[in-house]
């Protein structure tokens, strides 16, 4: 291995980045089987993965002088909540990834850290791109090559000694590094725990996943209404969902992250869902300043809380519930009627005749219909109100 090469690994661990791998920058060789993929409709709403095909069939169209790809992972591993805190369905779950900060901003910093030492070490001149998750670029195809670890079933990459709680990166360059071609060690065997587990089969296939079925599209990349029949299925989930990971064999060797950022906030471990009912803007904005949940916007994110304390059944959640049947949100306003109607108490069905009598909108309007259905169905009803 190179001196210069040995140098960039050496820095990137100091960085924070324990899996390091170096490949040639080529074309993609999974291109046709990702392309397949959308046409088979399983990128739901996610238009934006269309379009960014073309750029996804070689990583030289992001970077023309590219020579190189260094693929890099960040461990994100801190705790697992305790059992009593998971199952609780007062109280929402957050994906561990969006527990912390930001990723993307931790990780762009180290990477531009990481160009610096180069820039200083190398003696040529530096062109480079960095990719962090929302580039056009497969990473884990780029990953799996650099003998990062493997493309388990349940589509996550998995690494023998660490498992898959892991963010991962890219750099392209312009300067042709010794590349890895080490085995990859480990594989998924038999196992299908993670295909078992998944509350809405959204793993249709191993290493195929519809995302229009998966929870974490669902709660973050979905921005309208969550459909019907999938919102029983969520759960307590409220951004993202880690399933398919929790029952990972290879993740029982996770070893917790030391990196301040990715520590949980206190407010982003398992809330309280009438907590989060009744935030305005300005609060949303001000609690989840520098954390991922900002993707979901306060629409999105109040939505599906609402799914989430529809599923909780409790009366004691009615007047948060009748406050937002008057949110400006018509995506808040149809979900809190969803949640009224699976409560099904005379004072949520009287709340939903109220407002059926001004509402305007007609996503709202059929949402409160059927609500007031479900409230004519005893059967239905939560135990909570038996």
């Amino acid at each position: 291995m190179s001196t210069l090469t040995q140098q960039i690994y050496q820095r990137a661990n100091e960085l924070g980045f324990e899996l390091v791998g170096i490949t040639p920058a080529a074309q993609s060789e999974t291109i046709e089987r990702y392309q397949r993929w959308i046409e088979n409709g399983y990128a739901g709403k996610m238009g934006y993965l269309k379009r960014h095909l073309p750029l996804k069939t070689d990583v030289r169209q992001l970077l023309s002088e590219a020579k190189s790809v260094i693929s890099l992972a960040i461990n994100y591993y801190t705790l697992d909540p305790p059992k009593a805190l998971a199952e609780d369905p007062t109280r929402g779950q957050i994906s561990r990834y969006a527990w912390g900060d930001d990723y993307h901003d931790v990780i762009r910093q180290r990477l531009a850290e990481l160009i610096d030492f180069i820039k200083q070490t190398a003696e040529a001149e530096l062109k480079t791109r960095i990719c962090v998750d929302t580039a056009p670029i497969i990473e884990r195809e780029y990953a799996q090559k650099a003998g990062l670890g493997w493309i388990g079933k349940n589509t996550n990459l998995i690494h023998w000694r660490s498992g898959s709680w892991y963010f991962l990166a890219e750099v392209l360059i312009n300067i042709t590094l010794e590349a890895d071609t080490p085995s990859v060690r480990g594989s998924c065997g038999t196992c299908t725990r993670c295909i078992e587990a998944c509350p809405t089969d959204a793993i249709i296939e191993p290493n195929v996943l519809d995302s229009r079925l998966c929870i974490s599209y669902l709660t973050i990349e979905l921005k309208g209404g969550i459909p019907k029949a999938l919102r029983p299925k969520i759960g307590n989930l409220i951004f993202g969902c880690d399933i398919c990971q929790e029952v990972c064999p290879w993740n029982s060797k996770a070893v917790s992250t030391d990196e301040p950022a990715f520590q949980p906030r206190a407010e982003n471990f398992a809330p309280k869902l009438l907590s989060l009912m009744g935030m305005t803007q300005q609060e949303f904005s001000r609690r989840f300043k520098g954390s991922p949940i900002k993707r979901t916007k306060r629409r999105g994110f109040l939505r599906n809380v609402l799914v989430a304390i529809g599923n909780w059944g409790d009366r004691r959640a009615v007047p948060a519930l009748k406050a937002a049947l008057s949110d400006d949100e018509t995506l808040v306003r149809s979900h809190a009627a969803w949640a009224l109607g699976r409560i099904g108490s005379d004072t949520a069905k009287q709340i939903l005749q109220t407002r059926l009598t001004v509402e305007t909108e007609q996503e709202v309007i059929t949402e409160i219909q059927d609500a007031l259905l479900e409230t004519a169905q005893p059967s239905q009803r939560s135990k909570n109100n038996a």
